[in-house]
């Protein structure tokens, strides 16, 4: 069954854990098959038993009633009784079982009262407005009044009728809420749904399959400080092959227009972009919305098919996350990119694709790039060979 990790349990997972149970299953085994941890399951059973007393009633030697003994094979998991094999009517001990329905009636219960509001009437309303507006105007905290008069508001729902202008008092009249400013919010960055229609991981895996292919392109973007400049990055699986393009912000116009920059340089020398990078697959960063910038050449006709990981899974394209480190190597992390030019990053990336790999059999990925695509392809990308003994692959190299 498909891993569902962090989501709630549905009836039909509750059902097969009902099933697993009666057949004497384990927690571990159980959570195998749904597609779970076990701890969740065990949770799971524990927080929704039904019991059923026993008929047989137990005395003490005065003839007095006692509570039921505990059965001593409850005391271990599964903690149930769906799997005992006497099911005998009469046992002397308080029954406890796990039921799929009674599990996913109670879930269902809680879920409707965590997420149902306290009702707030027209009379309930105006009193709470009284008594803020009473309070603030006496020199008191909203906190203070809200605790001292009951009211049935929380302090965020105060301030949200306060900036809405449904409360007799303004903004003004609060002692802090005018020394705050409003937050300010970056524009979120990602891909548009419809743009990875077709171009999604499954449908790259289903790509690869289809045309028995085992080498591609990973893209990435390396960030330097907040709001600088950052580089585009380009890693050939196949021999740890990577360049970097310098781009002056984090927009989709910006990557669009180095990209068909670069398809320029190889229509120029009479070469296809598309015949060094058939196949490109990036993460959903708002950077690569453009996706026709990088599958159509500059006739308009597609060359490369463009393909997005799914969503907080950098673990798909590991190869491009597993070489940046070669380049944090000479750039640390919190350096940033704003001194730089291209020149700058073809020179880091010239020493990156320099260092011999134990991967490649002591090559380095600069001689395999260049024996599949021409040393002219490589320096269409920036990237030029440096001497073993000239390789310096540590901050100094930009001290240099």
């Amino acid at each position: 069954m498909e891993n569902q990790k962090n989501k709630h349990l549905t009836y039909e997972q509750r059902s097969e854990i009902h099933r697993c149970l009666d057949c004497g299953m384990t927690f571990k085994a159980i959570a195998a098959r749904i597609g779970k941890d076990p701890t969740t399951i065990s949770k799971e059973v524990r927080k929704h038993l039904s019991f059923e007393e026993s008929n047989v009633i137990h005395r003490d030697g005065n003839g007095q009633v006692l509570p039921p003994p505990v059965c001593p094979r409850l005391l271990k998991t599964p903690f149930v009784c769906n799997p005992c094999e006497s099911k005998r009517r009469n046992c002397p001990f308080r029954k406890q079982k796990y039921n799929a329905k009674l599990a996913q009636r109670e879930y269902e219960t809680l879920l409707v009262q965590a997420r149902e509001g306290v009702a707030l009437n027209r009379v309930s309303f105006y009193e709470a407005d009284r008594a803020i507006t009473a309070g603030i105007r006496s020199g008191q905290h909203l906190y203070h009044i809200l605790q001292c008069n009951d009211l049935r508001m929380s302090k965020t729902s105060a301030y949200r009728h306060l900036h809405k202008g449904n409360l007799s008092i303004a903004a003004i009249d609060m002692p802090r809420v005018v020394k705050f400013k409003p937050r300010k919010t970056l524009p979120s960055l990602y891909v548009p749904k419809a743009a990875k229609i077709g171009r999604t991981y499954a449908d790259f895996l289903a790509c690869i399959e289809e045309n028995q292919i085992s080498a591609w392109v990973e893209m990435d973007t390396v960030l330097g400080t907040i709001g600088g400049k950052l580089i585009l990055t380009l890693h050939f699986t196949f021999c740890n092959f990577m360049a970097g393009i310098l781009l002056s912000n984090r927009t989709a116009a910006e990557t669009a227009e180095k990209i068909l920059m670069l398809k320029k340089c190889f229509a120029d020398e009479g070469m296809r972009f598309g015949d060094i990078i058939p196949f490109l697959l990036t993460d959903n960063g708002g950077e690569f919305a453009d996706v026709f910038a990088f599958e159509n050449d500059l006739t308009g006709t597609k060359e490369t098919a463009l393909f997005f990981c799914d969503p907080m899974q950098s673990c798909q394209k590991p190869k491009v996350e597993k070489n940046h480190t070669m380049f944090r190597d000479i750039v640390p992390k919190g350096h940033s990119f704003d001194s730089f030019t291209q020149e700058t990053v073809n020179l880091i990336f010239s020493h990156v694709n320099s260092v011999k790999r134990k991967s490649l059999n002591g090559k380095t990925p600069f001689e395999v790039f260049a024996f599949a695509y021409s040393e002219q392809v490589a320096k269409l990308f920036g990237i030029r060979p440096i001497p073993a003994e000239a390789v310096c692959q540590s901050p100094k190299l930009l001290k240099q």
